[in-house]
């Protein structure tokens, strides 16, 4: 029952996908999906992509995903990375693979020198946030993230 963890190739966009919708539907925004296979092979895979995945693996079955990017800090004029979407499946919950990915982002953090490792977490995700304080990263309270997306964003970059 051990776990492996490997970057994630083209061939696991379908995996990506349900995971992602997975997701989505357990953060109650399963209609804010756009992505589809072919989006996620040229947004992750594609030649011109900053974006990487990972892949935990349980007998060789994929049971967690992470989403990240190199990200950059102007006070440490270093890069970071940013976790965008960390997700396990229900059924693997508890066995340790949201750590182990959370672990391998740091070990690449700091084999590329990164200065931060980030991520968001919706206020009402109780199990993901006591994982996370329990691996001692610290919730950010003096920051407000904002977002501009969809109509509002192409009104506003047209005006």
């Amino acid at each position: 029952m051990a776990l492996t963890i490997r970057e994630a190739v083209r061939a696991d966009a379908a995996t990506l996908f349900g995971f992602i919708r997975e997701l989505a539907i357990y953060e109650k925004a399963e209609d804010e999906v756009t992505a589809t296979v072919e989006t996620i092979e040229e947004s992750i895979f594609g030649e011109r992509s900053v974006t990487r995945a990972l892949v935990c693996e349980q007998d060789g079955q994929a049971i967690a995903m992470a989403i990240w990017f190199f990200n950059y800090s102007t006070w440490q004029a270093r890069n970071g990375i940013y976790l965008e979407d960390l997700y396990v499946t229900p059924k693997a919950r508890g066995l340790g693979a949201g750590r182990a990915l959370l672990k391998q982002l740091a070990q690449i953090a700091q084999e590329n020198g990164c200065g931060r490792f980030e991520w968001s977490v919706l206020d009402w995700n109780e199990p993901a946030i006591r994982v996370y304080e329990a691996i001692g990263a610290e919730p950010l309270q003096e920051w407000i993230r904002y977002r501009m997306s969809g109509d509002m964003l192409k009104s506003f970059a047209d005006t």
